[in-house]
């Protein structure tokens, strides 16, 4: 990616109006791990330099995210119950995507409002579950081939609260709530705040979608999509906590498009690998002209500081932990206390107990051990950066 916007970056700056946030994510990736972030020099003991470059940490950087996810994954192996836990989806229907783009924190924060007071009311509603739940609400904006198409993917576990908090309710063996109910009620929520927002004036029209203007032809627009089916989709339980993991492993902290999958950049085309749900779910092969690659890879850059990944209900951050204590009791399960370190954990320890990454032995010979010998001043040019 950073190679992508290297070559063609500059190009597209110029041809395109950008937002700030999207001219931000660009720079970061392009300069990430060069000289133009500066580094350190190391040397080991076997005698053998190496330079390591800082990493631009930004969100949207294929390559700064693993450290970061494997950390929160194993915070969340803390909030883990004994019990089963479901995948469920959200989905908008695709016509609504010119308004979510123009729109991007409005429209994804009446997605994630609409996807909660979903799960709540119908988990508290006695007639399916009858108790007070929680999950985890993952936004992701892309389909395999790089078009915009938001959702929310959740982590439900199998049960809640009663309302009385005295004992753990599970739900049915293998069986959430019916997905034609969620359905209904997230279409009813959703378009009752996407009126609400046209109405306090918190959207804007621009361009091709400028006809939406008009208080009347927002409301015939609006109105069709109460005759529309609306995806939601509630996967078979996952397999124990280890399912959970793989889960959570796979959906988080993941951005548009992996260096893995892109196969070539040559010619002004960029070639990758994408999988054709509507085809059998078969491994195809995309090539596209650099610039609409990158406006596709611009279309999931989030506006500035979202947070993409929310805790609801039993696992809202201001309670949860005496939340998971109080399940963990009702449900009989105990969980040994981790003892707090004497010492603060590194992150070069942090790195090695994680990922199994070992950055303090040499590389070449693996016994020399690693010492520091000279501080990288971040490196200002107005030409390309160099590579690591």
């Amino acid at each position: 990616m950073a190679d992508i916007f290297r070559l063609h970056g500059p190009e597209y700056r110029r041809s395109h109006p950008m937002p700030l946030n999207h001219l931000r994510a660009m720079r970061a990736i392009e300069v990430c791990r060069t000289a133009t972030l500066g580094g350190h020099r190391y040397k080991y003991s076997c005698g053998h330099v190496d330079i390591s470059y800082n990493s631009c940490r930004n969100r949207h950087c294929p390559k700064c995210q693993t450290l970061q996810k494997e950390k929160w994954i194993e915070a969340r192996c803390e909030d883990l119950l004994p019990i089963e836990y479901f995948h469920v989806v959200f989905t908008i229907p695709s016509e609504l995507n010119p308004i979510v783009i123009m729109n991007q924190r409005v429209m994804y924060n009446i997605l994630f409002r609409s996807v909660s007071e979903t799960l709540i009311e119908l988990s508290n509603n006695p007639k399916h579950l009858g108790a007070r739940t929680g999950f985890i609400g993952i936004l992701h904006t892309w389909g395999q081939n790089l078009m915009d198409h938001p959702h929310i993917h959740c982590v439900v576990p199998g049960g809640g609260l009663s309302p009385d908090e005295t004992r753990w309710v599970s739900c049915r063996k293998g069986f959430f709530i019916p997905v034609r109910v969620m359905s209904a009620l997230f279409r009813g929520k959703f378009l009752d705040y996407l009126k609400n927002s046209f109405g306090s004036g918190d959207l804007i029209f621009p361009g091709g979608i400028s006809h939406l203007k008009d208080p009347r032809t927002f409301e015939v627009f609006r109105r069709r999509f109460y005759h529309k089916k609306w995806v939601v989709y509630c996967k078979p339980p996952f397999d124990g906590a280890e399912g959970v993991l793989k889960y959570l492993g796979r959906y988080t902290h993941r951005i548009a498009i992996s260096n893995s999958r892109m196969l070539n950049v040559q010619n002004g085309n960029v070639s990758f690998r994408w999988r054709d749900y509507a085809d059998g779910d078969k491994q195809k092969t995309m090539t596209l002209k650099a610039d609409e690659f990158i406006r596709r890879f611009l279309l999931h850059v989030l506006p500035h500081r979202y947070v993409r990944i929310r805790h609801f209900g039993l696992l809202a951050n201001r309670s949860r932990k005496d939340n998971i204590a109080l399940c963990r009791e009702l449900l009989g399960s105990c969980k040994a206390v981790t003892k707090e370190k004497e010492k603060p954990e590194t992150w070069q320890d942090q790195l090695l107990r994680i990922c199994g990454i070992d950055i303090n032995t040499c590389p070449v010979c693996k016994k020399g051990t690693i010492l520091r010998v000279e501080l990288l001043l971040p490196f200002r040019s107005n030409g390309p950066p160099d590579h690591c």
